[in-house]
């Protein structure tokens, strides 16, 4: 289980980047910032980095996906934490970079989009697989007391060895023993619980790990369609209609 005492992280603690880690180029962009491929100055080794910046904005949103990623990343459907980084700049602000494994097959919602323009689809076969590893990432969080809340094809990364790793934890969430459901309205709307979205309106409303559940079955429908159900109304008119 992780600590749930909530120590506050002092960024600017952490290692500068620079005399390990060479940006390459410009992979895409993550919830709270841009992802790039890097180079291991030392072994030679490449890895992704989400770097974030300025930091000051987000800050509990990166304590929990650096708390997540550095005790829970130990895990085959996980992606693989590396470390995390400060890197001071007066003129554009000071960075934090989060290194990661490098999933060189992209996300499954790249993979099923690039599909669907040549007219095909995934086979029923490869959902089916894609769907069991990243339910056994989940449960690897689950086990540990820890909710994704943001379960989607752009958050299921693959590897060019076929390896299929949950990524983005900056919405996840940590439950105690005392407190085994949330009540906070977090995630994408298309993949959105009802449970999830009720948090808005009725303050007495909670959920639990099972919204994660409701999501991966929101993006097997992704995977064989293309779209989440909805896809076509406006998000506010989507959380409308979900709980309906």
């Amino acid at each position: 289980m992780l600590p749930l005492d909530r120590k506050i992280v002092k960024f600017d603690h952490f290692p500068d980047p620079s005399d390990t880690w060479e940006i390459i180029e410009t992979i895409g962009k993550g919830t709270y910032g841009k992802v790039f491929k890097v180079l291991n100055k030392k072994n030679g080794n490449k890895a992704a980095v989400k770097v974030l910046d300025p930091v000051h904005d987000i800050d509990e949103e990166i304590e929990a996906e650096y708390n997540i990623l550095k005790s829970l990343s130990d895990h085959p459907n996980v992606v693989k934490f590396y470390g995390m980084y400060f890197k001071k700049d007066i003129k554009t602000g000071d960075q934090l970079w989060l290194v990661l494994e490098l999933c060189n097959g992209g996300s499954v919602t790249d993979l099923v989009k690039g599909l669907l323009k040549r007219g095909e689809r995934i086979s029923e076969p490869i959902i089916a697989y894609i769907l069991h590893e990243a339910l056994m990432g989940l449960q690897h969080l689950h086990n540990h007391k820890t909710i994704h809340r943001d379960v989607k094809g752009n958050n299921i990364l693959l590897t060019t060895e076929g390896g299929v790793k949950l990524v983005d934890f900056g919405v996840s969430a940590q439950l105690s023993n005392s407190r085994l459901r949330r009540n906070t309205s977090v995630g994408t709307p298309f993949w959105m619980a009802p449970e999830v979205i009720a948090c808005e309106q009725q303050l007495d409303t909670a959920y639990d790990a099972r919204c994660d559940a409701w999501s991966l079955g929101i993006t097997a429908i992704e995977l064989g369609d293309g779209d989440p159900p909805l896809a076509d109304l406006h998000p506010m008119r989507a959380l409308f209609k979900i709980p309906r």
